[in-house]
């Protein structure tokens, strides 16, 4: 594994174990070269994703990109990164498991949505306002609205 900060080719494992959710493998690397230390992730990865967004466009499941989207509705609401990254597992794992290759990204908005409205109702609104392109208050009041009568 290659150095994130000096690009050295040959790092160390220092220790290894699962994680909370059994689904990776943490790992503790050390680099020699310019004696830093960082984290990697091994997880299974059982096919290959693409996801078909609104245009027809066509790209590789970033599991990064996920991750930021969940990340930055959930900003400053108190939710631990573990539970993000429980999230973040599970809509993976539904996807791959799904047997589908392609995916269309309102599929992936939709288990979003599905995720975030259980887990904390501002999360949510902040993701729905993007994912549902809010263009005007009273989207936002319409939405609200809506979630308060559920």
């Amino acid at each position: 594994m290659r150095c994130p900060f000096c690009g050295h080719d040959d790092t160390q494992v220092k220790d290894s174990r699962p994680t909370e959710d059994n689904n990776a493998i943490r790992r503790r690397r050390y680099c020699p070269s310019c004696q830093s230390r960082f984290t990697t992730f091994e997880r299974v990865q059982l096919r290959e994703l693409t996801v078909i967004k609104r245009h027809g466009q066509r790209s590789p499941f970033d599991r990064d990109k996920l991750t930021r989207s969940i990340r930055i509705a959930c900003r400053k609401r108190g939710i631990d990164e573990e539970r993000i990254e429980q999230i973040v597992n599970g809509i993976q794992r539904q996807l791959e498991s799904s047997g589908e290759t392609e995916i269309q990204s309102a599929q992936i908005g939709e288990l979003v949505m599905k995720a975030l409205q259980s887990l904390d109702q501002v999360a949510y609104v902040r993701f729905a306002s993007v994912y549902k392109n809010f263009r005007e208050i009273k989207d936002f009041g319409e939405f609200v609205e809506k979630l308060g009568g559920e």
